[in-house]
């Protein structure tokens, strides 16, 4: 088990060099900042104060360098937007995109499981139809089309929740309600084909024959067997939420991650793009480690 995490820890590490290299340079393609933070008429003296001040002089091969040399002292740069570290404006937006993702998958892991199995259990009844139907919708159902059909419903015309910001637990009402739909269905369909699975399986025709009541049936006995699956979307879902919800992000007006890069990129802020991104990219790198570990405690055989 501990050569398998080290080999997938190097592997993470490789990957997140080459990301590094690619977005460095290409974040350059988006223009010189200079045009952006001075005005039209800025001397050309001023123009080089500036490029001096932020190191855009030096070739980029140069530049990438000094960046590295940074990097290695764990220095992500200065944000040019802010004048402030670009590592404490990146934590800064993280903590909220991390703090609504978690809280989405909380409700939607133990929704969809619940929901799942008993779908399962019940198979071809109301509850499975009922269950398969809605779950359906949610997960081909656009996230930008929900979001923007909740304001007009539930802050326009009702007036019961805000419509953006993060001041109070109703601002996080709709972008949770929002997020919450699509992995949801998405999961739920995923419990309840590997439920079906596993109450098929002939440990379980054993337990029902026994007597075996029909909740330890399906919570006990068939449903840690059907979980590997549904870690594995989980862990998907959760990794996308934490490289940013960008559509949400930006209708609700939430501070988190994915509203900051693409800010910054539109802002031309290449010290917090590269700081976003080695960020969200370490933060998945644990979260897959830690499913990893979790496959190891469901099915012991993977341990060897």
């Amino acid at each position: 088990m501990r050569q398998f995490l080290a080999r997938r820890a190097v592997a993470s590490l490789v990957s997140l060099a080459f990301l590094v290299i690619a977005v460095f340079f290409l974040s350059r393609l988006t223009g010189d900042p200079t045009d952006l933070y001075l005005p039209v008429d800025a001397s050309l003296e001023a123009r080089e104060q500036f490029r001096q001040l932020h190191g855009l002089n030096d070739p980029l091969i140069v530049q990438f360098w000094h960046y590295l040399k940074d990097l290695a002292v764990l220095d992500f740069g200065e944000s040019i937007r802010r004048a402030r570290p670009a590592l404490d404006v990146v934590l800064e937006a993280f903590q909220w995109t991390l703090a609504l993702a978690l809280s989405t998958m909380a409700l939607v892991t133990v929704s969809a499981i619940v929901m799942g199995a008993l779908a399962a259990f019940h198979v071809g009844g109301v509850f499975d139809r009922i269950a398969t139907f809605f779950s359906l919708i949610g997960a081909s159902a656009p996230d930008f089309w929900i979001a923007i059909v909740a304001i007009v419903v539930f802050s326009v015309q009702l007036g019961w929740l805000p419509t953006s910001g993060t001041g109070t637990p109703l601002h996080w009402v709709l972008p949770i309600a929002v997020l919450f739909i699509r992995p949801f269905g998405l999961i739920l369909q995923v419990v309840r084909g590997s439920m079906i699975t596993a109450l098929g399986s002939a440990y379980v025709k054993t337990a029902r024959a026994k007597g075996v009541a029909a909740r330890p049936i399906i919570f006990v006995h068939a449903l840690r067997n059907a979980m590997l699956p549904v870690i594995t979307v989980i862990g998907d879902q959760l990794a996308g939420m934490l490289n940013g919800v960008v559509i949400v992000e930006t209708v609700f007006g939430f501070p988190g991650i994915g509203k900051l890069m693409i800010d910054s990129i539109l802002q031309r802020d290449f010290s917090v793009i590269l700081a976003s991104i080695i960020v969200t990219a370490m933060a998945i790198f644990i979260m897959n480690l830690l499913i990893d570990m979790a496959y190891a405690v469901l099915d012991p055989r993977i341990r060897y």
